[in-house]
């Protein structure tokens, strides 16, 4: 007789990453193509020096660095395993039922409703507009007196769509007080619009707000995992109790604190991505595609029932994209020679008469 588990665990999938294949390009991870500046490599091989010791479990240092570049206090401030740890210990910290309910937008970033269920609560998810957006009046009106929690990925992952201060503090002022709203902004750095989102400031005067950022994208620590929020110290001190002891590692640590400190450099790369962002978005639509507006690291095809075979299609190419089901790829935007070997499979005549035909 084996052990006993939770039955429900089998109705629960398995986050899927995207596709990797040597020699393959990869575009289907939203990772950064260059690797970390010297600085930081540094500071990564001087913290291996010290792996047989535990990391700062608090991960002091790094919290007040991050408290200092945002203006912020350090019991503002949480670290977690990267930003989807912290999403799931969101839950962990206001659900407490089967019957609490956690709301996002859908399709949105596909953790949101496995951590839902793996904190033993009910998901929510609510349609996005006919422009890929979060619905924030439907969201809105889907609150209910179960809800406990509600996530906006701002930019979403993986439509890339996303909203200005003015229409977040509206959605923002519709919530009711008690309910956690976690604002995911996993992509800030890239973020270019006029009515600028910040979240660390929009959350100021907002107890019952909480920002997610990451180091996995813009400083390109996607493989040592370290994520942060930004709140209440109320909520950061719930953060706490269930975190998991010593997860964020002293190589993270180190790596991240080192990030922050040479973040002019490390910023400045995205604004080379958005280029090739936007020229990818350009080259598409010329093509024939429907390509929404990104403020983010990629670009998003909403193909579909084609999806999957687009996928497919693109790998043979070697090219490796990131089919979401029957909704669309998302395409993240790589170096221009691998940006051009996409762009080619992409607006190849047989091609577009396959899947825009």
């Amino acid at each position: 007789m084996t052990a006993r588990i939770r039955p429900d665990l089998e109705s629960i999938p398995v986050y899927t990453p995207g596709r990797s294949n040597p020699g393959a390009v990869k575009l289907a991870s939203n990772e950064t193509t260059l690797g970390p500046l010297p600085s930081v490599a540094k500071a990564i091989a001087e913290a291996a020096d010290l792996a047989n010791r535990y990391p700062d479990n608090t991960a002091g240092e790094l919290r007040a660095a991050l408290a200092e570049f945002l203006d912020v206090e350090v019991a503002n401030v949480a670290v977690g395993c990267g930003s989807v740890a912290l999403c799931q210990e969101l839950v962990q910290i206001t659900c407490a039922a089967p019957t609490d309910e956690v709301l996002f937008a859908w399709r949105s970033f596909e953790a949101y409703p496995i951590v839902t269920q793996v904190g033993n609560a009910r998901a929510v998810p609510v349609p996005l507009t006919d422009g890929y957006a979060h619905d924030l009046d439907a969201m809105a009106a889907a609150i209910t007196a179960d809800t406990k929690l509600i996530f906006v990925c701002n930019p979403n992952n993986p439509t890339g769509t996303t909203y200005g201060r003015t229409e977040i503090e509206r959605f923002l002022d519709a919530v009711p007080e008690h309910v956690l709203i976690v604002l995911d902004e996993a992509y800030y750095e890239y973020l270019r619009l006029d009515d600028h989102p910040d979240g660390v400031a929009i959350r100021r005067n907002r107890p019952n707000v909480l920002v997610l950022r990451t180091f996995s994208k813009a400083y390109g620590l996607a493989g040592l995992r370290v994520g942060y929020a930004v709140g209440d110290p109320e909520v950061i001190l719930a953060l706490q109790r269930v975190h998991i002891p010593f997860s964020v590692n002293r190589l993270a640590q180190a790596a991240a604190i080192a990030s922050l400190e040479a973040r002019d450099e490390l910023l400045d790369r995205t604004n080379k991505v958005i280029a090739e962002r936007d020229r990818m978005r350009e080259a598409l639509l010329a093509a024939g595609y429907t390509v929404p507006p990104s403020q983010a690291n990629f670009v998003w095809l909403p193909l579909g029932e084609h999806s999957a075979a687009y996928g497919e299609a693109s790998a043979e190419a070697d090219v490796l994209v990131r089919p979401y089901g029957t909704d669309g790829v998302r395409v993240t935007a790589g170096d221009p020679h691998e940006n051009d070997l996409f762009l080619a499979f992409a607006t190849a005549p047989e091609v577009t008469a396959r899947f825009l035909g």
